[in-house]
C-alpha cells in the first residue's frame, strides 16, 4: 500500500487537451493544479474555460518546464500512450517531490464485449488499450505499479455513436471518401446487423483503467 499524499496535494496534469479531465481534478480542490499542454490551439480552448485557479502551461510530458520537486501528483488522462515513456517517466520523477505519485488513466470502450469490439474496429477507435495489470506503464526510477479497473456504461443513440466516431483521430485525419465509408459501415452494423432502430438507446459498456506508482525517496 502506498503512503498517503497530503489532504490537498499539488497536482500537474500533462497532455490535457481541452481540459475535460482538468475540470474533474479541479472539483477535488487540490492545493494547486497546473495543466500542461503542448498544442497552442488546445491551450487557448482550455484557458477560456478552465476553472478558477488552474494554471495553464506550455510543455510536454518529456519537458514540462516546471520546477524540480514542485508537485505531489503527475497524472495523464488519455495521453500516456503518446509519450516517450523513459523520458516522460524521468521528467515526472524530476518534478515530483519524494514519495509523490505518477498516474495514468484511460476511459475506453470495453472490448471484452464482442459487439463492442467490432464497433471499435468500425470506428477505428485507436485509443483502446490493453488493460492487463502485469503490463508496465512507467520506466525508471519508478518501481512497483498499482493497477485498477472499473466497469461502467453510457446510454447512447446511434446518432451519438456517429458523433463519437467523428471525434476520433482516425476520422479527423481521414478524407471525405473514407468518412463516407465509415458512416455507411456504422449504419449497416447498428441497423442491419444488430437490428437497432434509428431512435434506439444502446447501453454501451466502458472500462476505466488506471496505473500509479510512487516516486522513490531520494537518498
Amino acid at each position: 500500500m502506498l503512503e498517503a499524499l497530503p489532504a490537498r496535494p499539488d497536482v500537474v496534469e500533462i497532455g490535457v487537451g481541452t481540459g475535460l479531465f482538468t475540470a474533474q481534478l479541479a472539483e477535488r480542490r487540490p492545493a494547486s493544479l497546473t495543466a500542461v499542454e503542448p498544442a497552442a490551439s488546445m491551450r487557448s480552448v482550455l484557458a477560456a474555460h478552465a476553472p478558477d485557479g488552474v494554471r495553464v502551461a506550455e510543455g510536454t510530458a518529456e519537458r514540462t518546464h516546471l520546477a524540480g520537486a514542485s508537485t505531489d501528483v503527475v497524472v495523464a488522462a488519455q495521453a500516456w500512450h503518446w509519450v516517450d515513456v523513459p523520458a516522460a517517466s524521468a521528467e515526472a520523477a524530476r518534478v515530483l517531490r519524494p514519495g509523490g505519485r505518477l498516474a495514468a488513466v484511460w476511459n475506453q470502450l470495453d472490448t471484452t464485449v464482442p459487439w463492442v469490439h467490432r464497433l471499435t474496429r468500425i470506428m477505428h477507435a485507436g485509443d483502446v488499450h490493453a488493460a492487463a495489470p502485469e503490463q508496465r506503464r512507467f520506466a525508471a526510477p519508478f518501481g512497483v505499479e498499482e493497477h485498477a479497473r472499473w466497469s461502467w456504461s453510457m446510454e447512447l443513440t446511434p446518432a451519438q455513436l456517429h458523433g463519437l466516431m467523428a471525434s476520433r483521430s482516425y476520422w479527423l485525419r481521414a478524407g471525405e471518401r473514407t468518412r463516407e465509408r465509415m458512416t455507411a459501415n456504422l449504419d449497416w452494423y447498428l441497423h442491419e446487423h444488430l437490428g437497432h432502430a434509428e431512435d434506439a438507446v444502446l447501453t454501451v459498456p466502458y472500462l476505466t483503467v488506471a496505473w500509479r506508482a510512487r516516486r522513490p525517496r531520494r537518498r
